[in-house]
């Protein structure tokens, strides 16, 4: 009995383990901001787009060897659109036209998209207490990034807005459309990466002309964002999703503004002020309720002893 006890006490239940795994993923993508700032060339945010997708879509798709099938084509380049293609450039343009963090807390609303998407498309119905745990890290992003000199801009405002919307609504699609059969996350990120990828590149040539000249802190950035912050990062979410609840994966992109926050204080040398701790904490107690699906789990009912009998 008490090896038993003690079995279950260091045991770690599955659902803990791919919500903790998956969490790494928007942890990563707050590490973009400073290498874009530190690494990058400036004013090139279609460039940066492109180069974060299509090399790591191309690589992972050379190492999976595994195209896709039927509705795979268009299910994989619709994916690819919102969750890459339409995304990438939304956010980009977001960040450029609205300074103080404003970018950051438009982001913060996809959790809120996303209780609408899986309402319409999902079984996952909100609940009041997604739709706090929602407002509750949104305020709390807020307090992180905001500046109270910080200036509205439209076309930005309409843009974060825009790029929450498509990649709330592409973590809805990738739940509700799953993996065709014999397809891993591998196979599913690298359609999705390459697909959004080629999409960006006409883009990038008409709006910003021909590539930038590239000294070595920007190929070694390009290359992290491509290895570590896109073709890994974007393999640990899809995986994710496809064992978690979407409204429950929805949150996590919530600790991105926070992993900004932490490695420009600790990389960069930028303070952190106590309202940003307060919002911190919100920003992380939101992330945690909306992993609180609620409701206690219904036990099985065992058989009457008659039926019991009768099978015997």
């Amino acid at each position: 009995m008490a090896v038993l006890t003690a079995r279950r006490g260091v045991s770690v239940p599955q659902g803990v383990r791919d919500l903790a795994l998956t969490a790494l993923t928007p942890l990563t993508w707050g590490s973009t901001y400073a290498v874009t700032t530190e690494f990058l060339p400036p004013g090139r945010p279609l460039f940066t787009a492109a180069m974060r997708a299509l090399p790591a879509g191309l690589v992972l798709l050379a190492a999976t060897r595994v195209l896709p099938r039927g509705a795979w084509w268009w299910r994989a380049a619709v994916l690819g659109l919102l969750n890459i293609g339409a995304f990438f450039p939304l956010l980009f343009l977001a960040a450029y036209r609205l300074p103080g963090g404003i970018a950051a807390v438009l982001g913060a609303v996809g959790p809120l998209f996303v209780l609408a998407f899986a309402a319409l498309l999902l079984t996952e119905r909100p609940t009041v207490r997604k739709l706090l745990a929602a407002l509750t890290g949104l305020a709390g992003v807020g307090l992180v990034v905001l500046r109270a000199d910080a200036r509205m801009d439209v076309l930005g405002l309409l843009a974060g807005l825009a790029g929450a919307a498509s990649m709330a609504a592409g973590t809805v699609l990738t739940k509700r459309w799953g993996r065709p059969e014999g397809v891993g996350p591998l196979g599913l990120t690298a359609w999705q990466l390459t697909a959004g990828g080629l999409l960006l590149v006409p883009l990038t040539a008409f709006v910003e002309g021909p590539p930038p000249a590239l000294d070595g802190p920007a190929v070694g950035g390009y290359l992290y964002l491509g290895a570590v912050g896109t073709a890994a990062a974007y393999w640990v979410w899809f995986r994710g999703l496809s064992r978690l609840p979407a409204t429950s994966a929805a949150f996590l992109p919530l600790l991105s503004p926070l992993s900004a926050a932490v490695i420009g204080w600790a990389a960069l040398g930028q303070a952190l002020t106590p309202l940003q701790l307060l919002g911190m904490t919100l920003a992380l107690g939101g992330t945690l309720a909306g992993q609180w699906s609620g409701g206690p789990r219904r036990r099985a009912v065992p058989a009457p002893a008659a039926t019991v009998r009768r099978s015997a």
